[in-house]
């Protein structure tokens, strides 16, 4: 196997995208911390003349939101700068950073609002209700509703992560504000004050929320298996080429929101030259990105066998002999020079099996099909779906 490099899109071209995926990340963001900080102000004031804790602890979660909203600002523009000598491919990632923040001022949030309204039902205090306060904790809800979808739509449209989990936030803050109004009511009616429980219950879903953020934040750190649409999108549009029979090895690197770099392996006719390849090589380059906005890195090469019937007999019976294993994903790669009477394949292994266990018994197996042949097996990592 070879590695042939191929030129990236033009720097203006990924300057312009990221330029309009900022300023799209930064307009609804400032949207979110006019309309979060509004409510906040509003539910403060109605929570303390009303004395209810419910109302006071919603209104430190919009006051959160609106916080959230400014590192999210922060961290789509630190993540745009320019890429330098230490870090060549770019500052992404430090949107994840910004995620990780934004999730711990959350669940700070979530756990001093427990902590509050504990302390409320152990001793009391008797609410307080006016019309204008229930006309400002209905209005939030369709309120909340609004920007939650705009903030998702948005999020998804620039594979924004912390808009999409502000979007989910927003949402389920109409839930919570519509819980409250309904303790009010409650309340008015019955004289049964729920306030302190739907306090609790309300800083259980933003710790729940925190948590939730945080999870997803570390996978996206960790390293996420690439999404099987996207990947088989991928091998499409390569395999689609004349001259190319398949797509493989695909690993797609992640260094922050719309920052993919990846390579993959071809496989192509053993008769054709160097030239031909790189001509290919160049045009999947182009095509991959104009259609998935993925940079290929690098491109390796398989070949196989032309015009000998042998070879294609011979691998068939290895290909079925190793597949009849269940942690057997794939078998590719594979050429067989008849005169020298050497042969090489590669298997892509399930997380089943240990891959020195399934080599050991794949050569004891492909070696009495094959006798007197120099067999070489390169095992590779299910990463992305076949």
């Amino acid at each position: 196997m070879s590695d042939n490099s191929i030129g990236n899109p033009s720097g203006s071209e990924l300057l312009k995208r990221e330029e309009n995926r900022q300023s799209i990340i930064v307009k609804t963001s400032v949207i979110g911390i006019i309309t979060n900080i509004f409510l906040a102000a509003f539910k403060a004031g109605v929570g303390i003349i009303s004395k209810s804790i419910a109302v006071t602890l919603d209104a430190v979660n919009n006051l959160t939101d609106a916080i959230s909203s400014i590192i999210t600002i922060a961290g789509a523009k630190l993540s745009g700068k320019r890429p330098d000598k230490k870090h060549p491919l770019g500052h992404g990632r430090a949107e994840y950073l910004s995620s990780m923040i934004i999730a711990a001022i959350i669940l700070y949030a979530g756990i001093t609002a427990f902590t509050e309204s504990v302390k409320k039902i152990i001793s009391p205090e008797k609410p307080e209700y006016t019309a204008v306060s229930l006309i400002i904790i209905a209005v939030a809800v369709p309120v909340k509703i609004i920007l939650g979808s705009f903030f998702k739509k948005r999020g998804k449209a620039v594979n924004s992560g912390s808009l999409i989990a502000s979007g989910s936030d927003a949402l389920f803050d109409a839930v919570i504000s519509a819980s409250v109004l309904v303790s009010a009511l409650v309340y008015m009616a019955f004289k049964i004050s729920t306030e302190a429980y739907v306090g609790a219950v309300i800083s259980i879903f933003i710790i729940k929320a925190g948590i939730e953020i945080m999870i997803e934040t570390v996978n996206d750190i960790l390293g996420r298996r690439s999404d099987p649409d996207l990947t088989k999108k991928i091998k499409s549009i390569i395999s689609s080429h004349d001259g190319v029979r398949g797509a493989y090895d695909l690993i797609i690197n992640n260094y922050g929101p719309e920052k993919n770099y990846a390579s993959v392996h071809i496989e192509v006719p053993d008769t054709m030259t160097a030239n031909e390849i790189d001509l290919i090589a160049r045009h999947l380059s182009e095509d991959v990105y104009v259609e998935t906005g993925i940079i290929l890195t690098a491109i390796g090469i398989y070949s196989y066998n032309t015009g000998c019937d042998e070879s294609a007999k011979m691998r068939d019976r290895v290909t079925e002999a190793v597949l009849s294993h269940d942690w057997a994903i794939q078998v590719h790669g594979f050429y067989v020079d008849m005169d020298k009477k050497d042969m090489r394949f590669d298997v892509v292994l399930s997380f089943a099996i240990d891959p020195k266990e399934a080599l050991k018994i794949i050569y004891s197996e492909i070696e009495s099909i094959c006798p007197g042949y120099r067999i070489t097996i390169a095992p590779d990592v299910d990463l992305s779906d076949i």
